[in-house]
């Protein structure tokens, strides 16, 4: 199992449409996918589920009554902020649930919007992570332990994990958890600033989990290697506006290597420029009400869904492209692996 977080911390640039288009492509291609909501706004998993398995998920007492419990939620599934809720509770360690079946292939551990409230905890918990407390490793490792357990359960062979647009002790715990990094970007300033702020983070949080707290965790209580490699970034192309030209989107479109290669890598960019592009994605915004109106992939659209002459054209262009998006990143995916047995190789020799 491997695990993908897809992370800006520059809000609105479409990171839940895409990691909900990859996990649904990932799974068409013949793999096992676990998608994870660690995003508090849990947009993905609306996205992922009906009305009525969010109000049974949620546990929203005064409308249980309209919705009788059936669908794809179950009373042996609950949210990742109903496993963290022990430990915010002060009565234990995490709670373990099944995660919920989407498709064969394809399941979700659905977020939800009291998340948040676990943001006090795992900040408060962090510096007493450097001491070793076992209360505090708990806490810090909880969002992995959950995506391990539920991993393990369904035998899942990538996890997409989805995180908020933001630096808190949230995303810092999700990020930790997570093998490799994709970054959707947007050609703009605001992602450009979201890249210099986020690449020297990722480095401190990582060269501290690994250097300062990765040694005191006993054995007893599985851990994050907290690699978070950054596999690359997605371009996400917006909709072109009288007052944005071509020409501002394209002038930081070229900027976007070299500062990945500063900020996130901390070397200098490679010959080319362009080696950790691993796509470019059109806007498909004509889509999406089509999509979310038939509860279903943009790629999936038919005449009977609305996407009729033209627009059906469009959602094979969509299908492709999102299918070349998942094939580059499983391939990159691979190069990483075979990187890393042959570093593992040397070092033993």
């Amino acid at each position: 199992m491997i695990s993908i977080a897809l992370f800006n911390n520059k809000g609105g640039v479409g990171k839940t449409t895409l990691t909900y288009h990859l996990a649904h492509m990932m799974q068409r291609l013949g793999h096992a996918v676990l998608a994870v909501d660690l995003d508090p706004q849990a947009n993905l998993t609306a996205a992922f589920l009906e009305e009525d398995e969010l109000v049974t998920l949620w546990s929203e007492p005064e409308t249980l009554d309209l919705y009788p419990l059936f669908g794809r939620v179950g009373e042996e599934n609950g949210t990742v902020a109903a496993s963290v809720r022990p430990i915010m509770e002060g009565l234990g360690d995490v709670r373990l649930f099944e995660p919920t079946k989407i498709l064969p292939g394809l399941w979700l551990v659905p977020g939800d919007l009291e998340l948040s409230a676990f943001e006090d905890r795992l900040s408060a918990a962090w510096p007493n992570c450097f001491t070793g407390d076992h209360a505090a490793l708990r806490t810090t490792t909880a969002f992995h332990r959950v995506i391990e357990d539920a991993a393990r359960r369904v035998e899942a062979e990538i996890v997409l994990i989805d995180v908020g647009p933001n630096l808190g002790a949230i995303n810092r715990a999700a990020l930790l958890a997570a093998d490799t990094v994709v970054m959707p970007l947007a050609a703009d300033l605001f992602s450009l600033r979201g890249l210099r702020n986020l690449g020297p983070t990722l480095r401190n949080w990582r060269s501290t989990w690994q250097e300062t707290v990765l040694p005191k965790v006993p054995a007893n209580i599985s851990a994050p290697s907290g690699s978070m490699l950054p596999l690359g970034y997605v371009i996400m192309q917006p909709t072109m506006r009288l007052d944005r030209p071509v020409k501002a989107y394209h002038r930081w479109l070229e900027r976007i290597p070299t500062v990945f290669a500063d900020a996130v890598l901390a070397r200098d960019p490679d010959p080319g420029g362009r080696s950790y592009e691993i796509a470019t994605m059109r806007n498909y915004q004509s889509l999406m009400p089509l999509a979310h109106d038939a509860r279903k992939p943009m790629f999936d659209l038919k005449a009977a869904d609305g996407a009729l002459g033209s627009t059906q054209t469009y959602v094979h262009k969509c299908r492709a492209e999102f299918q070349e998006l998942a094939e580059n990143v499983l391939e990159r995916l691979d190069e990483m692996r075979e990187n890393q047995a042959v570093n593992d190789q040397r070092r033993r020799s």
